[in-house]
């Protein structure tokens, strides 16, 4: 499958090669970064892309659109950067019509045009009222949503076959069942059990579970053809941070807070100063989750875009060179993307493994000498 995204986006790219080339323009445009970047519409060049439906909250009540073309069509909404330069907000007049007809492609004499509203986030009033709440989905926001309609759909039935004992009471049944057994085992004692002790892991594995797979099939929808990388958004990564960050405050024992705020052993001039980096500590941790995850499912897809980047690079200065090198370009893709799913297994399992140790950490019973005398 990820031989199959890698070869698809190489002929793309040839194809818009040979275009430019026979055509003397720029050939058709490909939004090459669309499985990085989140935006309001599915990119499935050559085939179309698909705009996502709006929903925008203001005084006036709940607006729900099919697209981001028929929520400008309405009138009463505008681009975001309009209003923020100040043009088209400031009410009806001919200008501001004019404004509005030209970003629509449409001719003075009234002929419509095809036209490209992809390219627009956030909206804005027309007339300067605020927008409350934008809960328009994107991109991200899709393949967020279908990679927890996949965990739905594929540990729910298997939850059931477990309660009816199917691989407790006996031997899992059927490669499905196995398969993915293979990776909650692997979850619970080599993650949970070590981390979290026999007394505990029970309670934080369900949680550890989510984490990983939730984390592995966004990574993984990410390497399709016409996908896009949810883990590669810093609001879904934060926010999954954020969970972990949650649970180990909750889940902290009164040693854990004391040896943050007054910790024992240390002289007391030290105190104040250690109680300082303690409370930083508590918050650079989920940053860093955060940060980690993020930037290690970006940084490969934009690799995999520079390496094809090559193709057009050579391919302006000559067509016969673009050709050339593309080759090279398709194989040290190829390469990057059998790296990119290792990167895919090992970010989640890395997530998960950290996530464990925190919450470890606030578990933890600590003894001192001085305590004891």
């Amino acid at each position: 499958m990820m031989h199959l995204r890698t070869l698809l986006l190489s002929a793309l790219l040839l194809w818009d090669l040979a275009a430019g080339a026979s055509s003397g323009s720029d050939g058709v445009q490909l939004d090459v970064l669309h499985h990085v970047t989140n935006a309001y519409y599915l990119d499935f060049t050559p085939l179309g892309k698909l705009e996502l439906p709006r929903i925008l909250i203001d005084p006036e009540g709940v607006h729900v659109f099919p697209s981001t073309t028929a929520a400008l069509r309405d009138g009463r909404f505008i681009p975001a950067e309009w209003a923020e330069e100040g043009a088209p907000s400031g009410g009806g007049g001919e200008e501001a019509e004019s404004a509005r007809a030209g970003f629509f492609g449409e001719s003075r004499a009234g002929g419509p045009e095809t036209v490209e509203v992809t390219h627009v986030g956030k909206l804005a009033r027309r007339d300067g009222l605020p927008v409350y709440l934008d809960l328009s989905l994107t991109r991200h926001g899709v393949f967020m949503l279908l990679a927890a309609a996949l965990l739905l759909g594929i540990f729910l039935p298997l939850a059931a076959r477990y309660r009816a004992g199917i691989g407790r009471e006996s031997a899992p049944r059927g490669p499905w069942q196995n398969l993915w057994e293979t990776f909650i085992v692997f979850i619970r004692d080599e993650v949970a059990r070590p981390n979290l002790g026999e007394e505990h892991y029970r309670r934080y594995l369900p949680y550890l579970l989510t984490a990983f797979f939730f984390i592995l099939f966004c990574n993984l929808l990410g390497l399709v053809p016409f996908g896009a990388t949810a883990t590669g958004n810093i609001t879904v990564t934060a926010v999954l941070a954020s969970f972990t960050f949650i649970i180990t405050q909750v889940a902290g024992t009164r040693d854990y807070w004391r040896h943050i705020f007054w910790m024992p052993g240390v002289p007391v001039a030290l105190r104040p100063i250690l109680t300082v980096v303690e409370f930083i500590g508590l918050f650079t941790k989920p940053f860093a989750l955060a940060i980690r995850l993020f930037a290690n499912m970006t940084a490969g897809h934009v690799a995999i875009v520079c390496i094809l980047g090559l193709i057009f690079i050579f391919g302006g200065m000559s067509p016969a060179l673009g050709y050339a090198v593309a080759p090279f370009s398709v194989a040290v893709t190829l390469g990057v993307y059998g790296l990119e799913l290792l990167v895919a297994l090992l970010q989640a399992y890395i997530f998960t493994i950290l996530s464990a140790v925190f919450i470890a950490g606030a578990l933890e019973e600590h003894h001192h000498e001085e305590e004891t005398h």
